[in-house]
């Protein structure tokens, strides 16, 4: 049961978040890249609500169910393009960044595949959604 209704209870603080999703949603970064980042990441932190949330804006999208389903394994499938993994390594790193620290190896890894302003809008991606699961989790929003 969800405990509180975040968008009644502050809606000032919604709006900023939604800010840094209108950002992202100007950004050059694809739409389907950017369900996969959300998607991933979600999966990480364990949000069943953004996860079911954007496995369905994906499939809306266009995205296959065979890579909808190995997201979650997607260094061991070949469904993936080298944009796509860069992306997905560099969600992993920043999304458990108190592991390692986003390793310099992980930086050489995603620096060829996007520009400098794409760099930037894709970690703005990471830490937003980051941000959605912690309010999702924390208040236990629940698919519908």
């Amino acid at each position: 049961m969800q405990r509180l209704n975040y968008y009644k209870a502050n809606p000032a603080a919604i709006k900023a978040l939604m800010g840094v999703e209108e950002r992202i949603g100007k950004s050059a970064l694809e739409k389907s890249l950017t369900e996969l980042v959300r998607l991933r990441a979600s999966q990480i932190n364990g949000c069943a609500y953004c996860v079911d949330m954007h496995t369905t804006d994906a499939r809306k999208g266009g995205e296959t169910e065979r890579r909808l389903a190995t997201v979650v394994v997607w260094r061991e499938t070949p469904f993936f393009t080298d944009r796509e993994r860069a992306a997905l390594e560099w969600t992993e790193a920043l999304t458990l960044i108190s592991q390692d620290h986003v390793p310099d190896a992980i930086w050489e890894a995603v620096r060829p595949h996007f520009s400098d302003e794409e760099l930037v809008d894709l970690t703005l991606l990471v830490t937003a959604i980051n941000a959605w699961n912690r309010i999702a989790i924390s208040f236990r929003t629940m698919p519908s």
